[in-house]
């Protein structure tokens, strides 16, 4: 049976590049790297990086991975990403505030203020359409 998630491994394409984007700009703490690889963390989240010459394929569905943030530094950190011109593939507009942007592989990202709980709770109060809550 699962139990989570293990971790999240990101096919990259420049190594150096990517490690600079997760550590320096979103604050990951690095633990490891290779010659085609480097293993990270964001909180008890396990970031692996892995060099693949075939990274990058422009994105097109909803698949993302959401990163936590307070909403203390959510503007500060959005602000630092608008500055450093990464690209942003989606507008919010759901409960919470979030930022939807793309690493430099073109991985779909989001940080997001907000949980399961407070979406749940948001969505009783306006529910999507057809929209049904158990337990």
């Amino acid at each position: 049976m699962l139990s989570g998630l293990n971790h999240l491994t990101l096919a990259v394409r420049e190594l150096d590049r990517s490690v600079a984007f997760y550590v320096d700009l979103l604050g990951m703490k690095l633990h490891a790297r290779w010659d085609n690889g480097a293993y990270l963390t964001c909180g008890s989240l396990w970031l692996c990086l892995s060099f693949d010459e075939a990274a990058g394929a422009r994105p097109g569905d909803y698949t993302h991975y959401a990163f936590t943030v307070s909403e203390t530094d959510f503007p500060s950190l959005a602000q630092a990403l608008t500055r450093a011109g990464v690209q942003v593939w989606k507008n919010n507009r759901s409960e919470g505030e979030s930022f939807y942007f793309l690493d430099p592989d073109n991985h779909q990202l989001e940080l997001h203020v907000g949980s399961l709980a407070s979406r749940l709770a948001a969505c009783r109060e306006k529910p999507y359409s057809g929209m049904r809550f158990y337990a």
